[in-house]
């Protein structure tokens, strides 16, 4: 793990049993890291925004990157904000998801936290610029994608929607996928094998607010 960051020992979920179906062992651990990062309080969210931005930065396909694509994060999730913010004033440019027509998922360039807005219930701020298209994805140099969980073969479990899984397979060959969550959220194999499925992406690096990994990410790609 790259960075200076101690490691933190935490409460890491694994409800998964021998025998279980990949979509039932994924929905299992989905509920069971939810409800623990929904104990993280306010001011430790904020403190891991702050240390997940300082450690992107130091990532080489972050840092080097003319065009990062990325999210911005509900809540409970490893913090975006800083990391958006950080982005901009370098002179990044940066694409996040938007609800495109028809429920469509799509893309628009970030312009700034006062243009973020809620444009539905429960979803994440979007810019209220154009949508691009799915296919903006291939103007990306990184994608920086959001995760419940990574393990060390670079399995990522996504939140079950399967959006990130098809667009990423859009990219430009050679773009590497980032994936930001909590220290607790990352799994060995040999132990805690996350669930995959073959339509599955993998994930070339795992992002802490402790510090970085990366993964040998081959096992799923292509």
């Amino acid at each position: 793990m790259h960075g200076d960051r101690k490691g933190t020992r935490a409460h890491r979920p694994y409800p998964v049993v021998a025998g279980m179906e990949v979509a039932d062992a994924k929905e299992e651990l989905r509920r069971a890291i939810r409800a623990h990062r929904a104990e993280r309080s306010p001011r430790l969210r904020d403190e891991a925004a702050k240390a997940l931005a300082d450690v992107l930065a130091t990532v080489p396909a972050v840092r080097d990157a003319d065009v990062v694509a990325t999210y911005v994060s509900r809540p409970t999730e490893p913090g975006t904000h800083v990391l958006l913010e950080q982005l901009a004033a370098r002179g990044t440019r940066v694409l996040l998801p938007v609800l495109g027509a028809g429920l469509a998922r799509d893309w628009a360039w970030y312009a700034g936290p006062d243009d973020l807005l809620e444009r539905a219930p429960g979803r994440p701020p979007e810019p209220s610029g154009p949508a691009l298209g799915a296919e903006a994805i291939t103007k990306a140099d990184v994608v920086v994608a959001p995760a419940l969980a990574v393990d060390d073969r670079g399995v990522r479990l996504g939140q079950g929607g399967g959006w990130y899984d098809r667009l990423l397979k859009m990219r430009r060959p050679g773009v590497p996928v980032v994936a930001l969550v909590f220290p607790e959220e990352v799994y060995d194999s040999a132990e805690q094998p996350l669930p995959a499925a073959e339509h599955d992406v993998p994930v070339h690096v795992v992002v802490t607010p402790e510090g970085w990994q990366e993964l040998p990410a081959p096992a799923l790609e292509g």
